[in-house]
């Protein structure tokens, strides 16, 4: 893990005061009455969990609610103030449930938009760097043209954009997903929890996205894990470099504020949640919205590296936008988009049909990793009846889907899987659909190795 700048560190500082939140107390003191108003009997431990606002904090918002007669002590134990019970009065039931009006939000107290905008810059102000061996290595389970490495790495180091297109079957999707495997295993990241903006909430937690990473000793605020957790602002956590990945069901909804009408709090959009990782659109022009206005939702931030939300009051707010965005489709580029949207993406990946090479490579790994017996002149005999003749252009997971399909009708008929012309013939048959745009020229039959 890389070395902490001492401005990040100042960011990451653990508050010893109400003012070291940068928020309003407010905010704090709403989260301890609905809290309350929840559990009934809350400890100051229990509070420090939930809010993860230290204690020496929270005891004096606590005394000023006591001396206001609006929580009392419910209960003390052996460690001081901090194994105090705390429960509501009638009159600070009163608070707890105006305060419930005001938002059901109840979990880690948010940070300043300031400080959240900085440590962003900060992380991503050097680009991340992945050295080729790793690039090649994570892509090595796929069979690519040669130096097809150089291609992708320079785009994840630059923590731009990417474009990949090329005709479905080849494993673009898999080399994106690579491309976030490759990022989560890099530097982690530290993320707030929540943000807020003008009195309102914005939760940018994700469970699904934001993997956390174990504190390592001399990283961070402190020298070891022991004292790092005590000197570091627990509304920040170390995560894995986030990877969103979406597909047809994104709507332009999902790259908006949406505020949550039950909990009366906003949650943030999948670019804000893919912050300092990687953020792929699967089968671009395939979304239940356009691919035009999509792209033009996007064509600022790409290239100022900010975007702009807004509020239900109207109010905007500008925050980073980095991270590397990802864009795979099968469909023809040129329907898609426009030349001043693709001038902004800095690199484009077409990742193609294997020559019958490399699909001789992918039908003998295949045949390895299903433990499937290769026989070469039932291979040629498919290369001829099922794409020469026909003039059907090989697509890379061809040959995993063939002999799957082999094997299920072996199973059926309680015999060992085999490899004959005439099960190529039945899998094929069941397998191939005739479609115009399926079909392809090829060339001349290869020499097999024996």
């Amino acid at each position: 893990m890389a070395e902490i700048s001492p401005k990040l560190k100042a960011t990451l500082a653990q508050p010893r005061t109400a003012e070291d939140l940068k928020i309003p107390t407010s905010l704090v003191s709403d989260l301890i009455y609905r809290l309350l108003f929840r559990e009934r009997d809350v400890s100051v431990r229990r509070m420090t969990e939930v809010t993860c606002v230290h204690n020496q904090v929270l005891d004096p918002i606590l005394s000023q609610m006591q001396l206001e007669h609006l929580v009392e002590v419910a209960g003390t134990g052996a460690l001081g103030r901090l194994s105090y019970i705390y429960r509501l009065t009638d009159e600070g039931t009163k608070r707890a449930r105006e305060a419930m009006e005001r938002s059901q939000y109840v979990g880690p107290a948010p940070v300043d938009l300031d400080s959240y905008k900085q440590a962003i810059l900060i992380q991503t102000a050097q680009e991340n760097r992945i050295p080729p061996p790793q690039v090649q290595r994570a892509l090595g389970h796929l069979v690519l043209p040669d130096n097809f490495h150089r291609r992708i790495g320079p785009a994840i180091n630059a923590g731009s954009s990417l474009f990949i297109y090329g005709p479905p079957g080849n494993g673009k999707t898999t080399i994106a997903q690579t491309v976030a495997e490759l990022l989560a295993g890099s530097d982690p990241i530290w993320l707030p929890y929540a943000l807020t903006v003008a009195g309102q909430l914005i939760q940018i937690h994700d469970p699904q996205i934001h993997i956390p990473v174990q504190l390592p000793q001399q990283a961070g605020p402190g020298r070891d894990r022991k004292s790092a957790s005590k000197n570091f602002d627990r509304r920040w956590a170390l995560f894995k470099r986030p990877g969103v990945m979406v597909g047809g069901e994104m709507t332009m909804d999902s790259l908006e504020l949406r505020y949550e009408p039950t909990g009366k709090f906003y949650e943030a959009p999948l670019q804000l949640k893919a912050n300092g990782g990687m953020f792929l659109i699967d089968d671009l022009g395939r979304q239940r919205i356009r691919p035009d206005q999509l792209l033009n939702r996007w064509i600022v931030p790409l290239e100022s590296e900010i975007d702009f939300l807004r509020l239900r009051t109207g109010q905007t707010l500008e925050v980073p936008f980095k991270q590397l965005i990802v864009f795979s489709t099968n469909l023809d580029p040129g329907d898609l988009v426009d030349l001043a949207f693709l001038r902004r993406i800095q690199m484009k990946v077409e990742v193609g049909p294997p020559d019958e090479k490399r699909y001789y490579q992918i039908f003998l790994r295949m045949c390895k990793e299903l433990d499937f017996p290769f026989e070469r002149q039932a291979f040629l005999h498919l290369l001829k009846t099922w794409y020469y003749e026909p003039r059907r252009a090989m697509q890379a997971v061809h040959p995993r889907d063939i002999i799957r399909t082999i094997i299920s009708i072996c199973e059926y008929e309680g015999v060992p899987p085999r490899m004959h012309p005439e099960l190529i013939d039945e899998a094929c048959d069941c397998y191939f659909v005739e479609l115009d745009s399926e079909k392809g020229r090829v060339s001349a039959i290869p020499a097999i190795p024996e």
